[in-house]
């Protein structure tokens, strides 16, 4: 027997796949960045034009080991610049912002905003 025009459509619109709703994939937050010692080195960089390091250890309240791991990590990523230096016989390093290290802050800063804003509006 034939099948009549609407159980061929239902038959069809059974094993047609079903689109799926694709939610956009959440920006990443910049996980360089994130970790504590190293936002407050490039928030610290950010409203001056450069910073020591002990001015950094004191700002931060860390220590000289935790300090350098982390500046180096922003170093290698090109987020801070580094320049050594001696006043007299002792020796001086002063850390800057880069251009890319300020975008790279700013990114981070709308994604937190962003976050805030979307936890607040829920």
């Amino acid at each position: 027997m034939a099948k009549s025009t609407a159980a061929r459509r239902a038959e069809a619109a059974e094993r047609a796949p079903r689109p799926q709703r694709v939610r956009p994939e959440p920006p990443q937050l910049d996980r360089l960045i994130h970790e504590r010692i190293r936002l407050g080195i490039v928030s610290a960089l950010a409203v001056t034009e450069s910073l020591t390091f002990n001015e950094l250890k004191r700002l931060l309240q860390t220590s000289d080991g935790n300090l350098s791991v982390h500046a180096r990590k922003l170093e290698a990523a090109q987020y801070v610049k580094c320049a050594k230096s001696f006043a007299g016989r002792v020796p001086k390093t002063e850390y800057r912002l880069t251009a890319s290290g300020r975008r790279a802050l700013e990114r981070y800063l709308d994604h937190m905003e962003a976050l805030i804003r979307a936890t607040r509006e829920r």
